[in-house]
């Protein structure tokens, strides 16, 4: 009968420490699901930031382009409006 209880007991022990070795492979496995979804959003976040990046580099250089231009009509425009003074002062305008 001892022999029995003993080894009832041991059999608890033996169940209790693998329903504790399964929770932690749980958990390992949740846990390295986790890292894996998280190593995927960086991927994506990566991703963004090098399109947002390549984005603004592009912007940059069409303000650029447009600053340019903008100084060029800006340059005719005064030009244009000191021929027009020019055409009136001789003119008696």
């Amino acid at each position: 009968m001892a022999g029995t209880a003993s080894l009832d007991a041991a059999l608890q022990r033996l169940d209790q420490a693998l329903d504790k070795l399964e929770l932690s492979v749980e958990r390992r496995l949740a846990g390295e699901r986790t890292i894996s979804g998280l190593e995927e959003e960086l991927y994506r976040i990566g991703e963004d930031r090098a399109r947002l990046a390549g984005d603004l580099d592009d912007a940059m250089a069409r303000a650029g382009r447009l600053e340019d231009v903008n100084r060029e009509v800006s340059r005719r425009l005064v030009s244009a409006m000191e021929s027009i003074r020019s055409v009136l002062d001789t003119h008696g305008g």
